[in-house]
């Protein structure tokens, strides 16, 4: 079989890589240059030309072709512009939820991936395939490293087009593989944060592009002023870390984007500031739109789940009643509905 493998420096897509070639598929290797330090390059060190030399590395162990293709023109305009749109709306937006489906299997895909079988990423999500032709996306065993979190905005024919090598493995084994056939990436340290910005802070890339607006932060119970901030779309609900006021800790419970003030808590566990019913519009369902009314749901990427109760509204928008309440549900971050093991799609909260 003809596969594309995307790489990315990491132990994970250098285990799928090297799982592949073992099982004698027909394979080429592409790094995608999507990252942004070289617009930004004055806010820290550019690591991409270090994550490229660990990618060389491995492909020459693999004895694989490595092509270098720049996409940034097509991630900035499908998934960096949303992500500033989103913030300027006061909105806590997840730009890798679209990185799959607008990038690794879209644009590159347009350009490169139609001349291959498949398209091979090191994500720990597994493909099933029905009698059909089409396909389902399927948990992976390793709880807290299973990504069909991230994968739920992918289409069902980039799904057709996708495999996932070490998807049935845990984390402890591509690590333990990785070891035994002395891959340059073993012991690399896993990244952190979100794709395209690298080492460079989300509040550093929000700053270079919105700037500092000067506002207040008020105490919600009591109206009083604490302080002072540099804008409402440096704070995202639930937020703790950086809110620096004495008689702390404080929580982040509510803004006013139109008067640039950001609502704190002490209370932010407190009974008031949880719910169990929101809206999300922009479902993207891989299948079928569910006939059940009872399903799990992630309100973000990690082990927790919650049971919930779904109203679907229409093909694209449902009403979601959960078995708890949570305390972080924020506008703009996605939820993600699951049967089981079996990830059906998701879409934005609202």
């Amino acid at each position: 079989m003809k596969i594309a493998v995307l790489v990315s420096g990491g132990v994970d897509s250098s285990v799928a890589l090297h799982l592949l070639k073992a099982q004698g598929h027909d394979l080429e290797v592409f790094y995608l240059k999507i990252w942004l330090e070289d617009d930004m390059s004055f806010l820290g060190e550019c690591p991409w030309e270090e994550d490229l030399s660990y990618v060389k590395k491995v492909c020459a162990q693999c004895d694989v072709k490595l092509n270098v293709v720049p996409l940034q023109k097509e991630y900035y305009e499908h998934v960096v512009n949303y992500t500033i749109d989103a913030v300027k709306k006061g909105l806590t937006p997840n730009p890798d939820m679209l990185c799959n489906r607008e990038v690794k299997f879209g644009a590159f895909y347009d350009k490169y991936g139609k001349d291959f079988d498949k398209i091979a990423t090191g994500h720990y999500a597994q493909i099933e395939e029905l009698n059909d032709g089409s396909v389902k996306l399927k948990r992976a065993p390793d709880p807290v490293k299973d990504q069909t979190y991230f994968l739920a905005m992918m289409r069902q024919k980039q799904l057709q087009k996708a495999t996932f090598p070490i998807g049935q493995m845990k984390k402890s084994e591509v690590r333990e593989y990785a070891l035994d056939n002395k891959l340059a990436t073993a012991k690399r340290k896993d990244s952190q944060g979100i794709c395209f910005l690298g080492k460079i802070s989300f509040t550093d890339f929000i700053r270079e592009h919105l700037g500092v607006q000067k506002g207040k932060f008020i105490e919600k119970e009591t109206g009083k002023e604490l302080g002072e901030h540099n804008g409402f779309y440096f704070y995202t609900i639930g937020q703790r870390r950086g809110i620096d006021i004495n008689g702390g800790p404080w929580y982040v419970c509510d803004k006013d984007v139109a008067k640039n003030i950001i609502y704190l808590t002490h209370g932010y566990a407190g009974k008031d500031q949880r719910r169990d019913t929101f809206d999300v519009q922009g479902i993207n369902w891989i299948n079928d739109i569910p006939t059940k009314k009872e399903l799990q749901i992630k309100l973000r990427h990690g082990e927790k789940f919650y049971n919930c109760k779904i109203n679907i509204e229409n093909t694209n928008k449902a009403h979601v009643a959960l078995s708890a309440k949570d305390p972080g549900i924020t506008p703009g971050q996605y939820a993600v509905f699951y049967d089981g093991k079996y990830c059906l799609g998701g879409g934005v909260i609202i």
